[in-house]
């Protein structure tokens, strides 16, 4: 049984290897994650890796551009680590150099100079914090309140008690669209963004082939979600920096709720943040990581993210057949109880949208056991993913990077053909499609959608209803 939720692996040393990705990717990865907060120098080879996994395997692969954006981080240390007693005395400044047991740099001065005695350092992702206890003109002194506590190169800072406005992209952001462009990556992830502006920003940086995805994790976003949603092309529910924000026991309700909103509007969400958190370390998930991977799936998502776990993880392996195994269970129960799960979407008197919602009680038709959607931008394929049909969904485009960007879709099986020229044309497409799908048979019933005129994005106009005569 294949899984219709995709899964999203981030990039990182302990999967650099041609063989580790390949091994990925037979597992069932369907995307896979740059982090642009951290070093990408090695990057490009490693992409080309993926792109010749791409052929052998005949398997369109989503390459996601994860932007730093707004985030605060410290600098580095001299050893890639540090560990820092409790109560120990500790300086962030604005010294850009390497850090060591008395202080790391912290390269925001306007920043800095806005944090009170008092204040909250909380750092990667909020699992350790210091208490400030002095400010300087150029630092802060703090005392660690964490038992444990070992500070990692460029790991992520929280500041309570500050509101911190930001709507526009940053130099290095900018530069980093270009970079990813210059590697065919399929989506932008903006991170920290509060308003609909940053994605707005991107849009006209970015090819109108590759995708936008809005990274929810602060309170500002969430007081914005509705333009948010409207405007990007995807949903991230990053649950650290969102936990951090908002507080740790408001994230599992945000949560349905965002899933609940993306599905009524036809946007695809992704969970992520900690979803197999120990299997950094450790051969096997814990019960409740289980049951957090399992959740987003009877919730609704699309799909669902592996950072540190596949990044420097010791078993990145074991963390994606992991997680294939939970959502194939979930999913399987999905479709035994299939009229509790069936999805609202709203139409807000979209033609196009309109069109293509009237397949959704078809879709759930046990004799109809494929949907094949002519898609030039994605859109249809995008509509069609979030009917949740009981049938495999085929998406056919011309263009290898939209095959690319849409295989991040829950249910789509993407393939690079020519566009048609015609309703003959499109038909003699189809049916050669269907010979090489193993999963139809003669006599099964198949539906077709696309647009006509032929070859003219966001078009989708037409249904046809197909038997398989051979």
């Amino acid at each position: 049984m294949e899984k219709k939720a995709k899964i999203i692996a981030t990039l990182g040393p302990s999967i650099y290897d041609e063989k580790k990705l390949r091994k990925l990717v037979d597992l069932g990865t369907d995307a896979f994650r740059i982090n642009f907060s951290h070093n990408t120098s090695k990057i490009k080879k490693v992409v080309s890796k993926i792109r010749k996994i791409e052929k052998i395997k005949n398997k369109n692969i989503s390459l996601i551009a994860d932007l730093q954006g707004v985030k605060l981080r410290i600098g580095s240390f001299i050893n890639s680590f540090q560990k820092i007693k409790l109560n120990q005395v500790f300086k962030f400044d604005t010294l850009k150099k390497n850090g060591d047991s008395t202080r790391v740099c912290f390269p925001y001065p306007k920043i800095l100079n806005k944090i009170k005695k008092g204040s909250k350092i909380l750092v990667d992702d909020g699992k350790f914090m210091f208490l400030v206890i002095k400010k300087n003109k150029n630092s802060i002194i703090t005392k660690c309140k964490t038992v444990n506590c070992i500070l990692e190169n460029n790991k992520s800072v929280h500041i309570t008690n500050i509101d911190i406005k930001f709507d526009y992209l940053t130099n290095k952001d900018k530069k980093d669209i270009k970079t990813a462009i210059s590697l065919g990556c399929n989506w932008i992830a903006l991170s920290y963004l509060q308003n609909e502006k940053l994605i707005n920003q991107a849009r006209k940086l970015i090819k109108k082939d590759m995708g936008i995805i809005a990274k929810i994790e602060n309170k500002y976003a969430l007081k914005n979600i509705n333009k948010i949603i409207d405007t990007a092309d995807s949903i991230m529910i990053a649950r650290g920096d969102l936990a951090i924000d908002i507080g740790h026991s408001e994230v599992p309700k945000v949560q349905l709720s965002l899933i609940k909103k993306c599905s009524q509007f036809s946007k695809s969400v992704i969970v992520a943040t900690q979803m197999l958190e120990s299997m950094i370390s450790n051969y096997t998930a814990t019960r409740a990581e289980i049951n957090d991977v399992a959740t987003a799936i009877f919730q609704g998502a699309d799909t669902v993210m592996l950072s540190a776990e596949t990044a420097v993880g010791k078993h990145p392996d074991r963390s994606v057949k992991t997680m294939v195994k939970t959502i194939i269970s979930t999913e399987k129960y999905k479709r035994e109880h299939i009229e509790d799960f069936k999805n609202s979407i709203i139409a807000n008197k979209d033609p196009v949208k309109s069109v293509l919602l009237s397949v959704k009680d078809m879709a759930y038709n046990p004799d109809i056991k494929g949907i094949i959607v002519f898609s030039n931008s994605g859109k249809s394929a995008k509509l069609v993913s979030a009917i949740r049909p009981a049938a495999k969904i085929i998406t056919i485009s011309p263009n290898i990077n939209v095959c690319r960007q849409v295989s991040l879709l829950w249910g789509v099986k993407s393939i690079n053909s020519r566009d048609a020229n015609g309703w003959k044309d499109m038909m003699s497409i189809s049916t050669e499609i269907i010979k090489k799908l193993k999963f139809i048979k003669k006599n099964d019933f198949v539906i077709i959608t696309a647009g006509l005129p032929f070859g003219k994005a966001g078009m989708t106009n037409m249904i046809r209803l197909y038997k398989v005569r051979t």
